[in-house]
């Protein structure tokens, strides 16, 4: 039997209704979430099931909304009977579902600590300073070196290195707003603004990252039982100081989502479960790797389908 990877989405996977079908099958669903609403006091399954939609895009709200429901899918995978991936990888936010997933964290810890994570980013830059873009068709380098032309002595920077000519920068909004028309007269195919209120994985973060250590240092952190690639430096690490050390640098640096699937696949791997709500790392993953197959676990058959094989 092939090895499988799993792969935890982050921010951006959200939606209101997500894991319906998930949650009519599996009580587990509907248990992680009133787990995780227990740590933080707020009704994560009432947003996500009945919104309002502006409330669950709120990055303090949508960060421990998303573990839960990447959380609740590793979970009836492992009930299911489910195979352990041979190793795993979160984008960003899903960093923190793998960790739990690979028993370096408890889940209620993560819970607490994702939420601080988020009110930190939310208040690191106050709405309209911060922006962040995506950029399409043209090579990583390209991108790299006109944010460095338009910076003018401002945060601008790769953010998240997503597939092949999908990259997205992030900054101070006037920086980002240059590197676009840059970026369109260098021939991308497309270049827009993002619609989020916080500028992710760039220097704007630094001031959130080191406040967010002393909330790391309090939760105990464990060796993983299964390799979790970080995004920081496509490396596993398997000690507490080094794996607090990439979630931190991980708020202000880029991404390297690319270079983690490929590494995954130069390993041996042949298959990689997205484990939770949409396919968004299902897309990104058949564009750096067509040869791997990908499975999408937010549906039930296909879930039960993989798990029992």
């Amino acid at each position: 039997m092939s090895q499988i990877a799993f792969v935890f989405p982050g921010q951006g996977s959200q939606s209101v209704g997500m894991l319906a079908a998930l949650a009519e099958r599996f009580s587990l669903v509907r248990s992680t979430f009133e787990e995780a609403s227990d740590v933080i006091d707020i009704d994560l399954w009432s947003l996500v099931t009945d919104g309002p939609e502006d409330e669950l895009n709120r990055t303090a709200i949508t960060q421990p909304a998303m573990l839960a429901a990447d959380i609740a899918v590793w979970r009836i995978w492992r009930q299911e009977g489910g195979p352990m991936p041979a190793i795993m990888a979160g984008h960003s936010l899903g960093e923190y579902a793998a960790l739990v997933a690979a028993g370096a964290i408890e889940f209620r810890d993560a819970v607490g600590l994702v939420a601080r994570r988020g009110a930190l980013m939310q208040s690191a830059v106050r709405v309209g300073e911060g922006a962040m873009a995506a950029i399409l068709g043209l090579d990583d380098e390209v991108v790299e070196a006109l944010c460095r032309e338009v910076s003018e002595g401002q945060v601008v920077s790769a953010a998240n290195y997503n597939s092949p000519g999908q990259i997205v920068i992030a900054g101070e909004a006037s920086a980002v707003e240059r590197a676009l028309h840059q970026a369109k007269g260098a021939g991308a195919r497309r270049a827009v603004i993002l619609p989020v209120s916080v500028p992710s994985h760039c220097g704007l973060m630094k001031p959130a990252a080191e406040a967010l250590r002393d909330s790391l240092e309090q939760i105990p952190v464990a060796p993983p039982g299964i390799p979790v690639l970080h995004n920081i430096d496509v490396a596993a690490h398997d000690q507490a100081k080094a794996i607090r050390e990439a979630l931190i640098a991980q708020m202000y640096s880029p991404v390297r989502w690319s270079s983690t699937i490929r590494k995954m696949v130069d390993d041996g791997i042949e298959k990689v479960a997205e484990c939770g709500p949409g396919r968004v790392l299902s897309g990104l993953g058949r564009r750096i790797s067509r040869e791997t197959e990908w499975l999408a676990l937010e549906d039930p058959e296909a879930l039960l389908s993989a798990a029992r094989v």
